[in-house]
């Protein structure tokens, strides 16, 4: 829009009305640094939840980078556009998978050391929940996570992942269920 000298003002984009991923991504595809980088705001939870239930927490982060690093070299391998969630999630996965197939990487996410398991602090009470859930069926752990951690929707983890709605609504509802029993509060 000109104002009065002939200047063009930048219209202010609605955060309200969020173009579609598919969209997105193929901007991201033509070389649109911008756009990957939308694709990295929009997605990086979801990486994240995925990565958090498989791997070490000191990890994560570089794991994330790796993931990213990975979509962006192999974008234009992606057949179609509306698939990036659920491609970029088993990116994620084969990452986390590839980092335990290292040698110099075997770790176990088994139970915490004693002196974190006692109870005495808030990081203890966070590192056992994080246990609890990534002692859960993948499903509903990564699920959980991206709820619980990344602050995630419903809506948003099905839309993120390519799951149906009724399929993340049900791993929640399963996740939470065994979660509780897990933690001692309920019943399978």
């Amino acid at each position: 829009m000109a104002n009065g000298d002939g200047v063009v003002a930048a219209r202010a984009s609605s955060p309200a009305v969020e173009e579609p991923s598919a969209v997105v991504v193929r901007r991201a595809r033509s070389g649109e640094r911008d756009a990957f980088g939308e694709l990295y705001r929009r997605y990086a939870g979801m990486v994240h939840g995925i990565l958090l239930a498989r791997l070490p927490r000191s990890e994560v982060a570089d794991a994330a980078q790796e993931v990213f690093l990975r979509a962006l070299r192999h974008l234009a391998s992606l057949r179609d556009d509306r698939a990036f969630g659920g491609w970029l999630a088993t990116l994620a996965r084969t990452v986390a998978t590839d980092w335990y197939r290292r040698p110099q990487r075997r770790v176990e996410l088994g139970p915490l050391p004693d002196d974190l398991a006692d109870g005495r602090g808030t990081d203890a009470d966070a590192l056992g929940l994080l246990s609890a859930i990534r002692s859960l069926p993948p499903a509903y752990a990564e699920t959980l996570l991206m709820r619980l951690v990344e602050g995630m929707s419903g809506p948003e983890i099905a839309e993120r992942t390519g799951l149906t709605p009724e399929s993340v609504r049900v791993n929640l509802c399963r996740g939470m269920k065994r979660l509780r029993s897990a933690l001692g509060g309920g019943t399978r």
